[in-house]
């Protein structure tokens, strides 16, 4: 029943409110129609809010859904997945909002679609085909780019006229293949295989243009997917634009946002090394000079030291100082020797006093007999004897002999 409202006798907030929450509630449970254009799973709550869109008129509904209900889809929904949601609408008039709270949800059309990849990628994912320890890098400077890609494309003229660009002595192998279409994945996968049997090919590149989900299909066929997985040259992925997101994308070893990044990725730009070269050069000609100087610098500080500014002045010093202690040991020498010289004199003095040459150099003599013995007062005339005296020996006979008393007087 409409609200008899007039301008002197207005209805309050509270009861506007009141009759839309009655108006809102006899509406009951809907099926609603339309694309989830947010999923927001707050931590700690038990409900999942999604914002649900009308894919033509600019308008939005909130809608809440158990976390059980929304855990238990399979695949799960994702944002731009077209869905059918079974939701008693409610309004709350102490906040003035309005929501639904799901009881059942279905994808339908694109979400069907989404749905099919998102069970695809996880059992890929499984699988482990989009592990990051299976990406292997690019190489550095590839001496022959593989391309595949539609023929007279905007996608191969961008890849060939940056790369070209980019590096102008680049050389590329291009197979053509259907970009979209029931024939494209058999064909992308054919043309994939021929480079990657080239051994000439040292990278590969998937080229094509933006489109619809739907177009870009082909780049997430399991069996194309597969194929790039097993190849042994580096594959980059540049299919449609940066917001695209097919599974090749997952599979390939490089991700390029567009056709042109690709051209970027797979080969260096000579301006860019070019200036590199020239800086690292720079660097390596400063280290060097820098080297230098300090090495300078350090003779300097050798050179100006006294011991090499005036290297005589220090041998002269040690000369002076040899000389100082040779004529020291020469004084020490001839002093000890003197005094040795003197003692052995002193010595020879003793023993030629105690020698019996000296004693006969006095004047005295030694008498022997013939057969060597000394004369003494024994002996008797006629005796034959040999008298020795300082620098001569004689022979002569003993006359007579006579005896003389020896006197003890001093």
């Amino acid at each position: 029943m409409a609200l008899e409202t007039s301008l002197a006798a207005p209805a309050p907030v509270r009861q506007i409110a009141l009759a839309v929450g009655q108006w809102v509630e006899r509406l009951g449970v809907v099926w609603v129609e339309g694309q989830v254009a947010q999923v927001n799973r707050r931590q700690g709550t038990q409900t999942v809010f999604m914002t649900l869109r009308d894919p033509i008129a600019d308008i939005s509904l909130t809608v809440t859904c158990p976390r059980s209900l929304y855990d238990a889809l399979n695949p799960p929904v994702v944002e731009g997945a077209s869905v059918v949601i079974q939701a008693k609408p409610s309004f709350y008039p102490n906040r003035g909002t309005f929501s639904m709270a799901a009881r059942d949800i279905r994808t339908v059309g694109l979400g069907d679609l989404l749905a099919r990849l998102e069970q695809r990628r996880q059992l890929l994912a499984a699988e482990g085909l989009f592990d990051r320890a299976r990406k292997r890098p690019l190489p550095f400077l590839p001496g022959t780019v593989g391309l595949v890609t539609a023929p007279s494309s905007a996608a191969e003229r961008d890849v060939l006229e940056v790369a070209r660009r980019r590096w102008p002595a680049v050389q590329f192998a291009v197979r053509y293949a259907a970009m979209q279409g029931p024939r494209s994945a058999a064909e992308v996968i054919e043309a994939v295989r021929a480079l990657d049997a080239d051994p000439s090919v040292d990278v590969l590149v998937i080229a094509r243009g933006g489109g619809s989900v739907e177009d870009l299909l082909p780049f997430s066929d399991e069996g194309l997917l597969r194929v790039v997985s097993a190849c042994r040259t580096p594959i980059v992925s540049a299919i449609g634009h940066d917001q695209d997101n097919p599974l090749l994308d997952l599979v390939a070893d490089v991700r390029a946002s567009t056709p042109t990044d690709a051209a970027k990725l797979v080969v260096p730009d000579v301006v860019e090394e070019l200036a590199r070269v020239r800086q690292a050069r720079d660097r390596v000609r400063r280290a060097v000079v820098t080297r230098l100087d300090r090495e300078q610098r350090a003779v300097a500080d050798l050179r100006s030291r006294p011991v090499l500014a005036d290297p005589r002045a220090g041998l002269m010093e040690r000369r002076q100082a040899v000389r100082d202690l040779r004529d020291r040991g020469r004084r020490a020498l001839g002093v000890r020797l003197e005094a040795r010289a003197a003692d052995l004199e002193h010595q020879r003095a003793r023993v030629r006093s105690l020698s019996p040459l000296a004693t006969l150099q006095r004047g005295y003599a030694v008498v022997r007999t013939a057969d060597g013995h000394l004369v003494g007062a024994d002996a008797e005339p006629g005796t034959g004897v040999r008298i020795r005296v300082a620098g001569a020996e004689l022979g002569a006979t003993i006359d007579d002999v006579r005896l003389i008393e020896e006197s003890t007087d001093e």
